[in-house]
């Protein structure tokens, strides 16, 4: 089995353990990780191995033509226009955008903003998910797509980041910007911070890919959707095994749900003006999956039930009991999406004293019993 990743990139690593679990299971398989993608430009070094069948993210015309030419099954994990013939695995672009916009809106914003690219495919159906979504919210988005030249160079970033500098300079404060993948996250925060605003008073920022390292180590840390790589690999070892088994219909395109927001401080503020609707929000934010009421909330807001009730309603459009249980589902959904633990476990990690009620709250907040979502995830 032949493995065409870049080592370099860190959800490389989620994709290939996803690949390996599925292996494991319709294998044994033996593979070969081409982390210098000579396969991708060197058809003969590609034809020295009888290889049983190809999961790259590398994809090539190249790489394409030999496989075809060769009779060799081939899934692309490429992020981009989908080949005909050629089975294909993806991030759900659209969705991504609507999460990052789910997440921002969230946070109590009134003013919203998309960074990313405008001839890149990707970007733009990222950019249409989240305009889409705050528009459906009532607001407006002011975006921001510049040409990306193929590779980073530094005269490009000098002036991508001074451009950028002049279109934050023209927006109202405070904003909530999404960019379409972390490395453009990373040159809006630069950009910010080298504009005088501050990070996350001034700028919301949430990227997406959820790059552990870059994340973690930018100044303030960075938001970000992570893309579920686990599950990809998951999917594309499942699909290559039933083309192997001569499943011509297994030559499909799936797009890969992301598994949620990954919050970090470049994000993490509330953007509501009244102090004692922040500090219940704050409150809930943090103790809402410990099984907390209305009634212990009310001390942080410092205000009766009756006020509380109506200007959760005026700043977020539901009630505070509303966002306890929307913070529950969140965390049902993401530990159906990244574990395996059973319902009993993820009730008790959630705040729910029996897992019925858990189920109940979850199914008539998502249509689906939670049983039923994980399936869906694995189908």
């Amino acid at each position: 089995m032949l493995l065409v990743f870049d080592p370099r990139i860190e959800e490389t690593a989620a994709t290939v353990h996803g690949i390996t679990e599925i292996g494991h299971v319709v294998g044994p398989w033996a593979y070969f990780f081409d982390d210098e993608a000579r396969s991708t430009v060197d058809p003969d070094w590609l034809c020295e191995n009888e290889w049983a069948g190809v999961i790259s993210r590398h994809t090539t015309p190249m790489l394409v033509q030999t496989c075809r030419e060769r009779h060799i099954p081939l899934v692309d994990m490429n992020d981009s226009p989908a080949i005909q013939g050629v089975a294909k695995i993806r991030p759900a672009n659209t969705s991504i955008g609507r999460i990052g916009a789910e997440h921002l809106l969230n946070g109590g914003f009134r003013s919203f903003a998309f960074c990313g690219y405008d001839n890149d495919d990707w970007s733009l159906d990222r950019c249409a998910g989240f305009t889409q979504a705050i528009k459906q919210a009532g607001f407006t988005c002011i975006v921001h797509n510049t040409n990306y030249p193929g590779v980073l160079n530094p005269e490009w970033d000098r002036s991508e980041t001074q451009s950028i500098i002049t279109w934050l300079k023209q927006l109202p404060l405070p904003t909530a910007i999404m960019a379409c993948h972390d490395m453009r996250g990373l040159q809006v925060l630069a950009a910010t911070q080298a504009a005088g605003l501050r990070v996350p008073e001034d700028i919301a920022i949430v990227g997406v890919n959820n790059d552990m390292i870059r994340c973690e180590l930018a100044s303030p840390p960075l938001s970000s959707v992570a893309t579920n790589p686990t599950v990809a690999g998951h999917k594309a070892a499942e699909m290559l095994a039933r083309i192997m088994a001569g499943d011509k219909s297994a030559e499909s395109e799936v797009r890969i749900e992301p598994s949620g927001v990954v919050i970090r401080r470049s994000s993490d503020v509330l953007a509501v003006p009244d102090k004692g609707v922040a500090a219940a929000l704050r409150f809930i934010r943090d103790h809402a999956c410990e099984g907390i009421n209305v009634d212990q909330v009310l001390p942080h807001a410092s205000m009766s039930r009756a006020q509380i009730e109506k200007k959760f309603r005026e700043y977020l459009g539901r009630s505070p009991q509303a966002e306890i249980r929307r913070l529950q589902v969140l965390k049902i959904r993401q530990l159906l999406t990244d574990t395996e633990l059973p319902l009993k476990h993820i009730a008790e990690l959630t705040g729910f004293e029996y897992m019925e009620y858990m189920s109940y709250v979850f199914k008539r907040a998502t249509g689906m019993s939670p049983g039923a979502y994980r399936r869906s995830l694995r189908a």
